[in-house]
């Protein structure tokens, strides 16, 4: 271990035996009492010694044996510490990787500060690049969000849409101008592989095609989630059961996000059968107001999904960008506070709100039997079994 005191924490100083990392209230740590040779020690946790040298540099500044090992102990107990050398092979390898960690070096120290233990950052960048999302719309919204989790990381990022870019689908980090009248799919996988910091790892092509969604694509890892982002509003902010039909018969986390009318939606993030679904948001809509499914029929038929819609380019941005952290806080293994619930900002005003979806009680998927408004613990969806 190569002990260093986290990067991205500014350090300032209280007094003469007080110190804080951090300036947010959400991750500021304020330590003390540290005496004098304390404080001057800890300008050599730098990343540059191992432990053992640590001891002798302690000893020569005169400070007390066991000194070193307690700090330490100090330190990563509060957060602190990072391991300039942890993560094993794939912290290693990512390490020497120069041009994509240079890339990912923003990411990496925003990961020491949302983790605890050394090294938990690099594991999180490394198991990031052996993931595989989905993203399902390619419009102003879908292309962006594709573009942005390639950029922090995410090694697999397969797009699906179909017919051709349009001139309103050009979008900053999205589609370019000179993608328009091409393939929308083929445009946006060009954009992905242009931002991906390094190839993904190989995949294992020694076994044969899958039938369905629900079987490993040879190819590619399996999906660790599906963002879905269709071009339609109308399909986000009530978004078909149907259509989702293959990810909750697979156990396929998926998280909505669009803009309809000038407004922004991101989520629910649906854990099949632990949260609300699609047709849990369906049939609660239904049962406040009986004449919503004739409205719905009536929207999806009109001549206004057919025209040019409603979708700002700031406000369409803003939701691409919080719908992909709350991908990648997901896929980090934790649960974004999408997770059952809907956040919604509308224009001009842009306060965002959070709206629950309760999981029905009538609803197939099975989530209303664990009881409406139960919370989902992070142990009840380990990533290593979000099979696609």
């Amino acid at each position: 271990m190569h002990p260093i005191l986290k990067p991205a924490l500014r350090r300032g100083w209280h007094d003469l035996n007080t110190v804080q990392f951090g300036i947010t209230p959400a991750h500021a740590v304020v330590l003390g009492p540290v005496d004098t040779a304390t404080g001057s020690f800890l300008t050599l946790l730098d990343g540059t010694r191992g432990v053992p040298l640590l001891r002798e540099e302690a000893q020569r500044m005169g400070l007390p044996d066991g000194h070193v090992d307690a700090l330490l102990e100090r330190l990563s107990g509060a957060g602190l510490l990072d391991d300039a050398t942890g993560g094993g092979r794939t912290g290693a390898e990512l390490r020497k990787q120069t041009h994509a960690m240079d890339r990912l070096r923003p990411d990496h120290a925003a990961l020491t500060v949302t983790t605890s233990e050394p090294a938990e950052a690099i594991l999180k960048l490394t198991a990031r690049r052996a993931m595989r999302v989905q993203v399902r719309g390619a419009g102003r919204v879908g292309a962006v969000i594709a573009s942005v989790l390639t950029s922090a990381g995410v090694g697999h990022v397969d797009v699906r849409d179909g017919g051709c870019v349009e001139p309103w689908d050009v979008a900053p980090g999205g589609h370019p101008v000179e993608a328009t009248g091409e393939r929308r799919d083929v445009s946006a996988r060009r954009v992905v592989r242009s931002m991906a910091p390094a190839r993904p790892p190989r995949p294992d092509r020694r076994r044969s095609a899958p039938a369905r969604l629900s079987e490993p694509d040879p190819e590619e890892p399996p999906l660790s989630l599906v963002i879905i982002a269709p071009r339609d509003g109308l399909a986000v902010h009530s978004p078909d059961p149907a259509a989702v039909e293959d990810l909750l018969e697979a156990g396929i986390p998926h998280l909505y996000a669009g803009v309809v009318e000038a407004t922004g939606v991101v989520g629910p993030l649906v854990l099949p059968g632990g949260t609300g679904c699609a047709h849990c948001l369906l049939l609660g809509r239904a049962d406040r107001d009986p004449t919503w499914p004739r409205l719905l029929a009536q929207w999806s038929s009109g001549p206004a999904g057919r025209q040019v819609q409603a979708c700002d380019l700031g406000l369409a941005t803003a939701v691409a960008g919080l719908a992909a952290a709350h991908g990648l806080a997901f896929l980090d293994g934790e649960l974004p506070s999408s997770t059952g619930a809907r956040w919604e900002a509308a224009a001009p005003g842009l306060d965002w709100h959070a709206r629950p979806v309760w999981p029905h009680p009538q609803c197939p998927c099975g989530a209303g039997e664990r009881g409406n408004g139960q919370e989902v613990s992070v142990d009840a969806v380990p990533h290593d079994t979000m099979a696609g």
